[in-house]
């Protein structure tokens, strides 16, 4: 197989390319309502000190949704791939909570835990988890009972298996799932901080908005774009490091 690699040029010109879209549809439409990527990144600049400590506590809620998302759900998946009858009683529940849309949810989270952190972390959660849980299960139950086959041969334990076996196997999925929950996370994460809170990208955008700043507006919505695009970045990065062996990546 080909080593994988990082193409970060071809998300730098797609970076670019969009940058450029939106310049020539701000002069075209020339409207005070939407304001050009140039005044947009250069306010963004100015203001960075009052937009940091928001930017900080959106970054934080995201990174302690999805690391425990990715650790329980990928948990929780392996014990389902492994024991048939873990499986036979959580599938149901799964499937049949999976489809529910946890946005509706808010208030009753809101409700038992708060408006504060816990409720902004558990939305993010909600949502990202059964995707993990699915993708792990199914990573796991695709790997070849021969490869256990030829360890247990050797007479390798259950952790052994799992260091040598599973986990490498089900890796790639994780960062892919990764990839998709980052953007569905960040999303989230804009809904449920303009409820109940004063601080953070959403609650700093819909101000603004309110207020009738656009200019401010305009700034925090790329601010909370360019980190998402980093962290973006990074998944990939730990992708390329950690999973070397697979495919090439060119995206």
């Amino acid at each position: 197989m080909s080593k994988k690699k990082l193409n970060i040029r071809n998300k730098l010109y797609g970076l670019l390319l969009f940058n450029l879209i939106w310049y020539f549809v701000a002069g075209l439409v020339d409207s005070p309502v939407l304001i050009g990527p140039v005044a947009t990144y250069v306010n963004m600049f100015n203001i960075m000190p009052s937009m940091w400590s928001h930017l900080t506590v959106s970054l934080e809620r995201i990174v302690v949704g999805l690391l425990i998302s990715i650790l329980a759900g990928a948990a929780i998946g392996i014990v389902m791939a492994r024991s048939p009858k873990v499986n036979s009683m959580l599938s149901p529940l799964v499937y049949f909570t999976y489809p529910v849309p946890k946005l509706a949810l808010l208030p009753v989270v809101m409700l038992l835990t708060g408006i504060g952190e816990i409720s902004k972390i558990i939305m993010i959660i909600l949502i990202v988890i059964f995707q993990v849980i699915i993708s792990t299960r199914d990573a796991v139950n695709n790997i070849p009972k021969d490869n256990y086959n030829v360890l247990i041969s050797l007479g390798a334990g259950k952790m052994q298996q799992f260091r040598e076996i599973t986990f490498p196997a089900i890796l790639p999925d994780l960062f892919t799932t990764l990839r998709i929950a980052l953007g569905i996370a960040v999303s989230v994460l804009f809904f449920t901080e303009t409820y109940g809170t004063d601080r953070g990208m959403g609650y700093y955008i819909v101000d603004a908005w309110m207020r009738i700043n656009y200019l401010d507006m305009y700034a925090g919505i790329a601010l909370l774009s360019i980190m998402g695009f980093l962290l973006f970045l990074l998944i990939d990065l730990a992708d390329t490091v950690c999973c070397k062996w697979n495919k090439a990546i060119s995206v």
